[in-house]
């Protein structure tokens, strides 16, 4: 079904889906329910779609705020979960200006000395051992959508080498650094990384600079943990890119999801924007 999940994965087992905004949790929902899974839906209320909540009937869904997350936990048990599977993103505002924890949360928070998507979502797959429930990988069921190595379209812009592993080395180091996953380059020279504003900002700022050979890199930790924090790329970050004269995107493979992989190398292709795995 997936090279993501564990060996001793049970098929039989209810899986819970914890799911943010945009298409990434209906594309998950989909897959799995395809391969027989038997799928329950915790939507973060305000941020999930309506299209992916619509894909669960009304008594295999609960649509919570993202803060609630005793509820969560009660929710997960009353479906009785044995696995849970996190998709889709949350504003970053309303992770620290507009959380409105319960009291579940605010003690997993008051333990955090560094409070970041990665130190918060991790507390939180801890507790859902506790709760009973494993954290699978966010990229079980969607092997297809991954980013591969090598050149994933035509080559629309030649570029040196040695102008490609510089963005690497950037976007690997600010990913150890915890600043961030992604980075703009030009031969040699840093124009942005992306920090917590995330990289579709990111990709505005560096395309004000109105240049060419612009070289976009996605990467991920060292130790990057995949149950919750998996970076995307998706249709709306190419059409940034497009409108901003980045023609070039060099992906983490098998670490970056490109959402609607189809898609976005059909538009790619209309766009002449180069799409590079490493």
């Amino acid at each position: 079904m997936s090279t993501f999940l564990p060996p001793d994965f049970d098929r039989t087992a209810p899986v819970g889906l914890i799911a943010g905004r945009g298409v990434y949790p209906r594309l998950i929902a989909e897959k799995a329910l395809a391969a027989g899974i038997d799928m329950r839906l915790i939507a973060f209320d305000g941020e999930a779609a309506e299209e992916t909540i619509d894909t669960f009937p009304a008594d295999k869904r609960a649509v919570i705020n993202v803060g609630k997350v005793g509820a969560w936990l009660k929710a997960l048990r009353k479906f009785g979960c044995k696995y849970t599977i996190a998709a889709g993103q949350v504003k970053p505002g309303k992770l620290f200006r507009d959380l409105k924890p319960d009291v579940k949360a605010a003690a997993l928070l008051v333990k955090l000395k560094r409070k970041n998507a990665h130190t918060i979502f991790g507390a939180i797959a801890d507790e859902l051992a506790t709760n009973g429930q494993t954290a699978l990988d966010a990229r079980c069921f969607i092997d297809d959508q991954m980013a591969e190595v090598g050149h994933m379209t035509k080559v629309y812009d030649k570029i040196e080498d040695t102008y490609i592993q510089h963005g690497i080395e950037i976007a690997q180091e600010m990913a150890r650094l915890d600043v961030g996953q992604g980075t703009v380059v030009r031969k040699g020279t840093v124009l942005a990384v992306e920090a917590f504003e995330g990289t579709d900002p990111m990709l505005k700022r560096a395309g004000t600079f109105k240049t060419d050979q612009l070289i976009f890199v996605k990467t991920v930790k060292r130790e990057q943990d995949y149950r919750f924090d998996v970076p995307v790329f998706g249709l709306r970050t190419l059409e940034i890119m497009a409108e901003h004269n980045i023609g070039t995107a060099v992906l983490k493979a098998g670490s970056v999801i490109m959402i609607e992989k189809e898609k976005i190398l059909a538009e790619a292709k209309r766009h002449k924007i180069q799409i590079i795995g490493f």
